[in-house]
């Protein structure tokens, strides 16, 4: 995909090179009351306190104050209080956390950033950092990620490298999602929002029993919302303008042509689950989403008016005149629009079976298929002014299959075990209609133009052991393996508009037919030791690796460098001291941790392929938008995790992290990043929560305010030019506000909430300045304006 030839967001390639940071997350009490069948009881010393928490991380149910690993847990009750819908807004509660909506060249995506390590990239050559699971089914890819959080009972949030747990492209951590899950009981609810720019949310979900031993759960999302920055036809608004640019005869009303940042989003799950007894327990599940709506809100951000044709074409916080135009030339042999939608249809399967062999031994087998396809066009350039114009129209088919085992066993009271093996194939195919004939300077009469559309086959097999110790009754020793081998092959398909031989003159028509071939192996491990103090404290060091995997360059511009484009995984080793605690009658839980990071062949865009097309160094003539392993750093950080309820119906929460580290390592490929940068950013992040449940007697119920604050330091966007300063985007702070009365039932709630509640104006950390140095523009990504909501949620 052309579009990203220029450098990308360089402080998100820089994020993604490499950080830890220092995360803190507190808690509400109420949010942390994630069940579990086979759960550990509960200390009943903790009725007016904190309550316990149950996760699941190490493939069996533990409290979350036993497990040697950084993991915030976060329950649907903490989401809903905190009017959080999606996964992309998880982050405001889980410290060191990234999840970005990705902007309009990357389609229906998301990136993924925990302690820095991750991946903003959508192309199925490229692998996520960060692994996405819903009840232990792994998604692959990045697109379709922005889901909602339908009907989930809890969200597990694990950070540094899960190389031995769950595998893969899991460098950063993991994001495990728990749907609720089927049961007996004859339940149900139904909620209803409207809100600013014409919001309207209704989501709902019923559980009933067939049988005795079989159970299903229903439950559905509809959300549509306007978007917020309007596109503006420059025609229209300056009639008479010095380019000649003239206006649409059909323009709406205010030269308003459409809004970015719309919400159209509809997505459906059921699940039935037999268990006839003890001993089986199996669930299938089925789910559709559909997205149709305007591309991400995005301003134009940067316009040298030298390359724009002296225009100024910046037009306010949230307006562009960006109009996906194109006009004639090459073959294009008329002016034509590309589509400014973002259209996802996707739909999965899956089968999680668990049997119970004796009283030591049981067995897991977890069968998933899915399936999606995108659509999207692009408006590279952002402005009006067609001379300096770039634009792509993708097509994404995506399918997968992935089969789990797991056997799970006990040797009395010495220790427990887990065996398993993975394995998964998928298949891409990427159709792409790409118009960047302007991208070489001072060349005008340069064009580049061609289809593709690329099949991208990928599989892994993997197995996998855990090995947890108790040589005494307070002291516990974690040891896990994992061997992975990875596979992966691209063809290239690079035709003119016509589907014939697409001639031009860096022959990139010569791509055409051409397979590039990764084959890789790793061998991840773990070690851990946990140490109980005292029934209130524990504290654990732990060792662990994970690996990003490796693949090939997707956007070559020459065959050599599509053939030695290849690249190795990128991998990490993480040193970790924790602490978590329970005191003052569990009234306060404080968990604290430190680690380094030692990261290594660290995945970099290049801005030279010389090596790959055999010129000496700085001397290839050809435009370079490779992958590469081109750096190694260390990270380090310190991260807390506080919630507290000092008095019954109060919680407080509160986050706070730092992290910092330095590159020891940049090939000299990558001129985009210096020895001297800071290797992530932000240094600092934090949030604070506060909630009270007023008793309001009687019958009247109750009443609960919740006020959020969640900081984002200073944070690096890279540099325009090889030359140029690193710029950064200011520092900010985000309110948000709710109010909840319900009823003396709890079966009927009303809400009134604000977000961004002091309407503060930022971007969001990523911006693409793809066609910089042919266009002279930059755009960005803006973040939401203040935006209000009334919701009404019925139990039954």
């Amino acid at each position: 995909m052309a579009r990203t030839i220029g450098i990308f967001t360089r402080a998100r390639l820089v994020q993604a090179a490499a950080t830890t940071a220092m995360a803190c997350a507190l808690s509400a009490a109420p949010a942390f009351a994630a069940e579990a069948a086979d759960a550990p009881p509960a200390d009943a010393a903790a009725e007016h306190g904190l309550k316990e928490i149950v996760v699941t991380a190490q493939f069996r149910s533990q409290k979350l104050q036993d497990t040697p690993l950084s993991i915030t847990a976060v329950t649907s009750d903490l989401l809903k209080s905190r009017n959080q819908t999606d996964i992309s807004q998880i982050a405001a509660q889980a410290p060191n956390v990234q999840l970005t909506q990705m902007g309009g060249a990357f389609g229906s995506s998301m990136a993924a950033y925990i302690r820095g390590v991750g991946q903003y990239d959508f192309n199925p050559a490229y692998e996520p950092g960060v692994g996405i699971y819903i009840d232990d089914v792994y998604y692959a890819s990045l697109t379709g990620s922005v889901m909602d959080l339908l009907d989930l009972d809890r969200v597990e949030v694990l950070r540094g490298p899960q190389g031995t747990l769950t595998g893969r492209n899991s460098i950063g951590g993991a994001i495990k999602m728990f749907s609720t899950k089927p049961s007996a009981e004859n339940s149900g609810n139904i909620e209803a929002a409207y809100g600013a720019r014409n919001r309207l949310d209704l989501r709902g979900s019923m559980n009933f029993a067939l049988t005795d031993s079989l159970f299903v759960r229903v439950s559905g999302v509809h959300k549509r919302q306007d978007g917020y920055v309007n596109m503006i036809d420059y025609g229209c608004a300056n009639p008479g303008n010095s380019l000649g640019i003239t206006g649409n005869p059909n323009t709406g009303k205010g030269c308003v042509i459409g809004k970015l940042g719309e919400k159209n989003y509809t997505g459906a799950r059921a699940s039935i689950r037999y268990n006839p007894n003890d001993k089986l327990d199996w669930i299938v599940s089925g789910d559709y989403t559909y997205e149709n709506r305007s591309n991400a809100a995005s301003v134009l951000t940067v316009d040298n008016t030298a390359k724009t044709g002296g225009v100024d074409f910046r037009c306010g916080n949230f307006c562009t005149y960006a109009n996906f135009y194109m006009p004639a030339g090459g073959q294009a042999g008329q002016a034509y629009t590309m589509p400014m939608n973002t259209m996802f249809t996707g739909w999965g399967v899956s089968s999680n079976l668990k049997y119970t062999l004796s009283d030591n031994l049981n067995l897991q087998s977890i069968t998933a298929y899915r399936k999606y396809h995108q659509t999207f066009g692009t408006d590279d350039d952002f402005t009006p002014y067609g001379p300096i114009g770039g634009a792509g129209y993708n097509d994404l088919t995506f399918r997968f299959f992935s089969q789990e085992l797991r056997l799970n066993g006990k040797i009395g009271s010495l220790a427990e075990w887990t065996i398993g093996g993975f394995y998964n194939d998928q298949t891409s195919v990427y159709f792409t209609r790409q118009d960047i004939r302007y991208i070489v300077p001072n060349v005008p009469s340069f064009y580049l133009q061609f289809q593709g559309n690329d099949p991208v086959k990928a599989n892994s097999k993997a197995g996998f052991a855990t090995l947890i110790l108790h040589p005494t009754s307070k002291l516990n020793v974690t040891a896990g393996l994992r061997y992975t081998s990875e596979h992966k092959d691209y063809t290239f398909v690079r035709q003119n508009w016509s589907g014939g031989a697409l001639v031009d003159p860096f022959g990139v028509g010569a791509l055409n037919g051409s397979v590039a071939n990764y084959d890789g192996n790793k061998l991840d491990w773990r070690i851990s030791a946990d140490y109980r103090f005292s029934p209130q404290l524990m504290a654990y060091a732990t060792v662990s690796t994970g690996f990003k995997g490796g693949g090939v360059t997707a956007r070559p511009f020459t065959k050599t460098q599509a053939t030695n484009g290849t690249f190795r995984p990128e991998t990490l080793t993480s040193y970790e001291l924790g602490l978590k605690s329970d005191l003052f009658d569990r009234r306060l839980r404080l968990n604290l941790a430190g680690f380094v990071n030692d990261y290594k062949n660290i995945q970099l865009p290049i801005s030279d392929c010389s090596l790959l097309d055999g010129f000496a160094p700085g001397t290839d003539p050809y435009p370079c938008a490779a992958i590469q392993n081109a750096g190694d750093g260390k990270m380090w950080g310190l991260e807390g995790e506080l919630s507290a309820t000092p008095i019954d119906g109060l919680n407080i929460d509160a986050t706070l992290s730092w992290i910092d580290g330095e590159w020891n390592r940049i090939s000299a490929q990558v001129t985009s990043i210096k020895l001297s940068d800071p290797i992530t950013s932000p240094n600092w992040r934090g949030s604070a929560g506060i909630q009270y449940t007023a008793d309001l007697g009687g019958k009247n119920g109750t009443l609960t305010p919740r006020f959020d604050l969640v900081y984002t330091g200073r944070q690096q966007i890279g540099r325009l030019t090889v030359t140029s300063p690193l710029d950064y985007n200011p520092a900010f702070a985000l309110a948000n506000a709710r109010l909840t009365w319900k009823n003396p039932k709890e079966d009927l709630a009303i809400s009134f909430e604000v977000s961004n509640l002091f309407d503060k104006y930022y971007y969001l950390p990523l911006r693409f300045q793809a066609l910089y140095a042919s266009a002279g523009t930059v755009y960005s990504n803006v973040g939401r304006p203040r935006e209000w909501a009334i919701s009404v949620r019925k139990s039954f």
